[in-house]
């Protein structure tokens, strides 16, 4: 046997080395965490913004259709009775339940979406079109006329209401039209108007044949009177008291109310002189309408009225059938307010968007920037761009997807309203771009193979073509949409919408522009000037920090577009919310005349001045006395009229810019009253002759108008006369009214202190109701959110800036004090080198948010947003600068970065000067 052959030693295979990923996140977890917690806030911002624009735009949608009420509401299609050419049996076969059940399910199938129809409070029936004057002398007759009924057999009445007394009705056998006798039903609301009780008969006339006789066997109470089962036609629930137009102190009057009979019966309608009408009524479902679908909801409804959905509806009901509503109007209504609005909100939201951007791209450049050895040194050795940006993204994706998901996550579940698809986008654009940051700027950086890192000067560098292109391309964009935005206004494409970021932008740019012949052509004489002042100070703090403000990075590019469309966003939406409660001020004052008042239809008691005064808060009351049934010039028009003390009167006036009381003239030598009175009543009256004014009382007195005003703060109205209280008689001179001057009045207090039955009125109450619309608070809450996110994340890019440059300096300082700098000397330098980027940061935003709102201001309407009520007055709400919000942010900004500044001085003295600069050297 042969000798068994060798064995073959094993060899070790060494382990492969560690996937390039999974080494980065080790070595740099804090860079890891950091970047993952920046994208999950931005992600979460960025998915919440889209669903609270479409939850309080849903509410506004949902709060204007229950304000229009059903009957406005509700898509109502009605057909004729059948022709009486037709057989008896057929006529009457057309009325029964289950044809029109089988006619009312075709029905909805011609509704086109997004029109969703409610079937709980949808209904269809019979109902006559005329309501015949019935003999019954039990039946209540206010002024002799006979009461009035209308008959209506509609279905699902037993799922609407509860019987409180008898029965619901029935139709025993077969009805037509030579039934003598039906049961019926009434709400308790009809009964109680009409004395009608459980077994009470009402006949109903009919032609050619004995009258219907219609016993009512219940009364019942409806379970929702609001909705639209009992709304789209209120009579149904609520009889009414009619009131004829004729001529007299006493016109003629009648009641009105409905009998509702059971479904089977209906065919009973037409042996009447009801005329009665097929319907099928088709409420919206307003939980399942959305604004967003507004577009599509507009041709709908109109496609129901006079399109292809009314044929479609013919077809599966009678060619003679007719569709009406006034949902159309509602749409358009809402339509309006919400394009008033809308524009204004997305000024923010491009703001915000575009600061945030900026951080994005800042953080990926300061991860570049912080590696550029590494990242140059793999590129010498070998590494191809594309290969080296493929690992760089998979690194930050690691961290950016999870965290961007995570974002989504809490957005969706904070705001648990509104579309998805919307939110996801914007979480995924804002995770993609943290994503692509980092590489694209190492490619940029890196696409040449260096062994220097290039000196990046503002100075030094020359901008490049593309550069000069895409800067004139914005130029050209932030033109034309402010060019469109004053001619247009705010009704424009979604290019006027980003006019004051636009603004900001190009702000931006041309400081980058201007910056570097500012320092060639300003500098040296700048140190000329200040080195004689900075030469006598002690110490080379001065000459340092002259010197290191002469050198500014380029890379301030991104920090300073931040800033800049931060402080234009921040200074024109503080600018539109400033001028929004400055109308709504302006309004609610002059609908009340003063901070309060109290108004009464009798003389208020005599002590009810010195009472108000004793209320907390109040600084003067003002008592007036109103004649609002004042006849000028024995005529039979009506015009109010005011009895005032001139003195406390102007006073008010003044305070509320209604213009003066002619004080010093109140009577005229031959008795006759001085007037101010408004425009329409000195062009029908004339300001040249004294003229007779008939008061309720039965005086008379004679005025003559002296002035004239377009308002006054004791009436509210266009025509008004104010005079001298002391002129009128006792009784006409007694106070009827109190206006309030004040801070935090209490209405309650007011009413107790006034007594009796007088009408307490606030200023602030008047002012909130011009903000109660869902769709003007959302927004203003969502303006401001936006806002204050582009402002955080403009704080951020400075954090980001400083933190780029705080190796360097923290090298500096250690190197400064191992030549003997102190701590507290540092700290100055610091704050020093960083106060001119930061003036010009500041002033830049400040000029730039003047400037932005000087030049959008002609096509800026607030009206909309701060007055969208018809009842409010004319009140011109403008767009002005506000002080405020032009200082308020600039002053932070000059706040955080000298703050930052100091703190990085001091943490940067509790460490030793070898670390700091072993630090800075590799680095």
């Amino acid at each position: 046997m042969g000798r068994p052959a060798p064995r073959t030693p094993a060899v070790r295979v060494p382990p492969l080395a560690a996937p390039w990923v999974r080494t980065r996140l080790r070595a740099a977890p804090g860079a890891a965490a950091a970047l993952a917690l920046l994208v999950a806030l931005t992600a979460c911002l960025a998915g919440a913004f889209p669903r609270a624009v479409d939850r309080y735009e849903d509410a506004g949608l949902h709060r204007a259709l229950r304000q229009a009420r059903p009957e406005h509401t509700t898509v109502r299609v009605s057909v004729p009775q059948p022709d009486p050419g037709l057989p008896a049996g057929q006529r009457a076969r057309a009325l029964r339940p289950e044809v029109l059940e089988r006619q009312f399910r075709k029905v909805l199938g011609t509704v086109d979406s997004p029109l969703a129809v409610d079937r709980a409070q949808s209904a269809y029936g019979v109902a006559g079109t005329v309501s015949p004057a019935v003999p019954d002398p039990w039946l209540p007759r206010p002024t002799g006329l006979p009461a009035r009924v209308s008959l209506a057999a509609q279905s699902g009445l037993a799922r609407h209401a509860h019987v409180r007394t008898g029965r619901l009705p029935r139709a025993a056998h077969p009805v037509d039209g030579t039934t003598p006798e039906v049961e019926a039903a009434v709400t308790a609301a009809t009964a109680k108007g009409l004395h009608i009780r459980v077994g009470s008969v009402i006949h109903v006339p009919a032609p050619g044949r004995p009258p219907l006789a219609v016993r009512i066997t219940g009364i019942i109470v409806p379970h929702d009177p609001d909705g639209a089962y009992w709304s789209t036609v209120p009579l149904l629930r609520t009889p009414t008291l009619v009131t004829l137009p004729t001529p007299g102190p006493d016109p003629d009057k009648y009641w009105l109310g409905a009998l509702l009979l059971a479904p089977e019966a209906a065919p009973a309608l037409l042996g009447t002189g009801t005329n009665p009408a097929r319907y099928w009524h088709l409420a919206p479902d307003l939980r399942a309408l959305h604004a967003h679908d507004l577009d599509l909801l507009k041709p709908a409804v109109a496609a129901l009225e006079s399109g292809p959905a009314l044929q479609r509806a013919r077809a599966v009901t009678d060619y003679g059938a007719d569709i009406g509503t006034d949902l159309d109007d509602t749409l358009a209504s809402f339509s309006r307010l919400r394009s008033g609005i809308s524009p204004l909100v997305s000024v923010a939201a491009a703001g915000a968007a575009t600061v945030v951007a900026v951080v994005l791209l800042m953080a990926g450049g300061l991860a570049a920037d912080r590696r550029r050895a590494e990242l140059a040194l793999l590129r010498a050795r070998g590494a191809s761009l594309s290969g080296l940006a493929g690992r760089l993204l998979a690194e930050t994706a690691v961290a950016a997807l999870p965290a961007g998901a995570l974002g989504l996550a809490v957005a969706l579940l904070a705001v648990p309203a509104g579309r998805t698809g919307p939110a996801v986008a914007a979480a995924l654009a804002t995770t993609l771009t943290a994503c692509a940051a980092l590489p694209l700027r190492a490619a940029l950086a890196h696409r040449t193979v260096r062994l220097t890192a290039p000196r990046e000067d503002v100075t030094s560098l020359r901008p490049s073509r593309r550069r000069t292109v895409a800067e004139l391309t914005l130029l050209v964009l932030a033109v034309g949409a402010v060019a469109t935005l004053r001619r247009r206004g705010t009704t424009g494409d979604q290019l006027v919408a980003v006019a004051p970021v636009l603004v900001g932008v190009i702000a931006a740019l041309l400081l980058l522009r201007l910056h570097p012949l500012l320092l060639l052509r300003l500098h040296p004489l700048l140190l000329r000037r200040l080195s004689g002042p900075t030469g006598r100070l002690r110490g080379a703090i001065g000459h340092l920090s002259l010197a290191r403000a002469g050198r500014t990075q380029a890379s301030a590019v991104l920090p300073l577009l931040a800033l800049l469309t931060a402080l234009t966003t921040a200074a024109f939406g503080g600018s539109v919310l400033a001028g929004v409660a400055e109308a709504r001020d302006r309004a609610a004052l002059l609908t009340v005349g003063a901070d309060a008042r109290a108004d009464s239809g009798a003389p208020l008691p005599a002590d009810a001045p010195a009472r108000v005064r004793a209320v907390p808060g109040v600084r003067a009351a003002t008592a007036v006395s109103i004649s609002y049934q004042a006849k000028p010039a024995d005529g039979q028009d009506s015009v109010p009229l005011v009895g005032v003390d001139p003195r406390a009167y102007g006073e008010l006036a003044d305070r509320t810019g209604a213009g003066t009381f002619p004080a010093g003239r109140p009577t005229g030598r031959s008795g006759t009253l001085a007037a101010v009175a408004s425009p329409s009543v000195a062009s029908a009256y004339g300001t040249r002759r004294p003229f007779p004014v008939r008061l309720e009382d039965g005086s008379t007195v004679t005025v003559r108008i002296v002035l004239v005003r377009d308002r006054t703060p004791a009436v509210t109205g266009p025509d008004f006369l104010v005079v001298d209280r002391a002129g009128l008689g006792a009784v006409a001179g007694r106070p009827t009214a109190l206006l309030v001057t004040g801070a935090h009045l209490d209405a309650g207090a007011l009413r107790r202190a006034v007594g009796g039955a007088a009408a307490v009125r606030t200023r602030a109450d008047e002012r909130a109701r011009y903000a109660d619309s869902p769709l003007q608070t959302g927004a203003e809450h969502v303006y401001t959110a936006a806002v204050t996110a582009g402002a955080g994340f403009a704080v951020l890019a400075l954090l980001l800036a400083l933190l780029r440059a705080a190796p360097e300096r923290a090298a500096l300082l250690a190197r400064l004090r191992t030549m003997g700098l102190t701590r507290a000397e540092g700290r100055r330098l610091l704050i020093l080198e960083s106060l001119p980027q930061a003036l010009l940061a500041a002033l830049g935003g400040a000029v730039t948010g003047w400037a932005a709102i000087r030049l959008l201001a002609p096509g800026v309407d607030l009206t909309t947003i701060a007055l969208p009520s018809a009842t409010a007055p004319t009140v011109a709400a403008e767009l002005h600068p506000d002080t405020w919000s032009l200082t308020v942010p600039a002053l932070l900004v000059l706040t955080v970065s000298t703050g930052i500044a100091a703190l990085q001085a001091w943490w940067s003295g509790r460490r030793g000067s070898v670390t700091e600069l072993r630090a800075g050297d590799s680095r």
